[in-house]
């Protein structure tokens, strides 16, 4: 109807044709600025750990610019992921990343909820080995830092969280733990760019705080340090990343929050079997690029842990090595997704990775 109509209209004045073509490309730039202000995509959660089993699940996820006019912040980043576990765990997360005042300030939120069944191991029984428990997790975390001079920034955070844990066979007690952590950071970012460097410095010191009069049942504190470098590679087509990082437990620290080897710092670990009171690792990953929208990785690390309950496990080296896929997720910014294996000492374990691992 609408073609006939302008059939029409191209007969009897076709000065009115020419007015009604310009306003209908005004539309079309007006459609393609919006969609360009807004990138788009649902990606697929699809994962498997010899801890919680096959996981499935969705992420949408959002890039945009919260000021059009503002071409030096980068785009901001928000999301939301469910995933469910076949060892009965579950998580849904939200997860916000905002640059604002042509990167002068950056907020991020996050926030996750959910049923996480795991295991740990203990050697203080007849017969040692991993006893299952479940943790029922409600964690909320606000965090803002400023720039303040050059390419530093300084934040401080707030972190909210409840776990209630019962362990198998009640090998330790059934526990309800709150935690009120504050948090003082300093980070040293000269990247070419916070989603897929290629060059460039990220360090970060922070200072995370449990104070009784915070509503802590236990003070404790921790120190979180580390320092990515990254290096052009191929005349800038590939990546080569260092990474150095620790976690330094202080205090009376809780189950639920200590560190356990796996993860970005040192895959190859999903067992839950090695966690203490603090970690250290080394790694190196090389980032390979071919096509517009693949890549793969190969990495390896160094990892050591203390404050263990099992003694031996202590001040022990681990030794994680393994490979990836990535895929760019969005069109405007290099953004990748992607998919890890890894092995470690006696384990193994497959990563899926929303970003970079670091």
């Amino acid at each position: 109807m609408k073609k006939n109509l302008l059939l029409i209209l191209l007969i009897f004045c076709s000065a009115l044709t020419l007015a009604q073509s310009q306003e209908r490309d005004k539309a079309v730039k007006s459609d393609s600025t919006v969609q360009k202000k807004l990138d788009f995509n649902v990606m697929p959660y699809i994962s498997y750990n010899r801890n919680l089993k096959f996981m499935i699940g969705a992420i949408p996820m959002a890039m945009y610019r919260l000021n059009q006019a503002d071409t030096i912040s980068p785009k901001s980043l928000s999301g939301l992921a469910a995933v469910y576990t076949t060892n009965g765990s579950y998580f849904i997360s939200v997860f916000n990343r905002w640059y604002l005042a042509e990167d002068t300030w950056r907020i991020k939120m996050f926030g996750v909820t959910g049923d996480h069944n795991s295991q740990f191991f203990m050697d203080d029984f007849d017969e040692p080995g991993f006893y299952d428990y479940g943790t029922n997790t409600t964690l909320i975390s606000v965090g803002v830092q400023r720039k303040i001079a050059g390419k530093l920034f300084g934040g401080l955070s707030y972190t909210y969280a409840n776990y209630d844990t019962k362990y198998e066979d009640d090998v330790q007690p059934e526990s309800t733990t709150q935690t009120n952590g504050i948090e003082l950071n300093l980070m040293l970012d000269t990247r070419d760019a916070v989603y897929y460097p290629m060059t460039g410095v990220n360090s970060k010191l922070r200072y995370i705080a449990y104070p009784e009069w915070f509503g802590n049942d236990v003070a404790a504190n921790k120190i979180l340090t580390e320092y990515n470098r990254y290096f052009p590679m191929k005349n800038g087509k590939d990546v080569f990343a260092a990474r150095f990082s620790g976690t330094f437990g202080l205090g009376d620290i809780a189950f639920e929050q200590q560190v356990t080897l796996g993860g970005k710092d040192i895959r190859g670990y999903s067992e839950g079997k090695y966690r203490g009171d603090g970690q250290m690792a080394l790694q190196g990953e090389y980032r390979y690029n071919f096509g517009e929208k693949m890549g793969v990785v190969g990495f390896a690390g160094l990892a050591t842990i203390y404050g263990s309950d099992t003694e031996s496990f202590n001040w022990k080296m681990y030794p994680g090595v393994g490979v990836g896929y990535r895929y760019r997720a969005f069109k405007t910014v290099k953004f990748n997704i992607g998919l890890d294996a890894a092995v470690g000492k006696d384990d193994w374990g497959i990563y899926f990775r929303i970003g970079e691992a670091f």
